[in-house]
């Protein structure tokens, strides 16, 4: 298979897209889309997440150091994308699409009541790298719907309809996995041989 060399860029694909909520030191809310965002650390939980100065969004989660990731679904996906490319310093989107907000648990900024999963994340540190600065966010609490639970309280993300972002286009997740973390090194049950 021949390979075509591009310069250095970022083709990370395809990447989770989610919503995130924010809030003001006046209590104002927005919501904007974000593609570039990542688990980086389980203890502590830290997710990373790059994010332009000039977004509003930005100047809220630095003043309030904290914010909601709201994990979408497929039927928020013309939300997601609106909240993508409108700005919160020109109209509020919450109040364009009339979203319910839901009380924050640990933090003071709401989740979207829409959404199936939200991260409640302070900031622990921003870091500058060019374009975009770099947050690390851990989480203190998650909300999960509780339709997504099996009997044994399993989360089954596969019953979320999540969506994900590839190269400018949003993409639905197929609901059966392709196999389970581990099971290409999973040695084979010996069958009893005197059945």
């Amino acid at each position: 298979m021949s390979k075509l060399n591009f310069k250095g860029s970022v083709m990370l694909n395809p990447a989770p897209v989610v919503l995130v909520t924010s809030k003001s030191s006046s209590n104002k809310i927005n919501i904007f889309t974000v593609a570039w965002v990542s688990t980086v650390c389980t203890k502590d939980p830290i997710i990373a997440m790059g994010v332009r100065p000039e977004r509003l969004s930005y100047t809220y989660i630095k003043e309030s150091g904290e914010c909601v990731i709201n994990l979408p679904t497929k039927d928020m996906v013309k939300i997601v994308d609106y909240c993508g490319v409108v700005s919160g310093k020109k109209e509020d989107k919450i109040k364009h699409f009339d979203l319910e907000l839901n009380k924050g648990i640990k933090i003071a900024t709401p989740s979207l009541e829409k959404s199936p999963v939200a991260l409640e994340c302070k900031v622990k540190s921003i870091t500058p790298l060019g374009t975009h600065d770099l947050f690390l966010l851990e989480v203190l609490n998650v909300k999960v719907d509780e339709n997504l639970l099996d009997s044994n309280n399993k989360i089954c993300f596969n019953k979320a309809n999540l969506i994900c972002y590839s190269h400018g286009e949003y993409y639905g997740l197929i609901s059966k996995p392709l196999g389970s973390f581990g099971y290409s090194v999973k040695k084979k049950k010996k069958k009893d041989k005197f059945k």
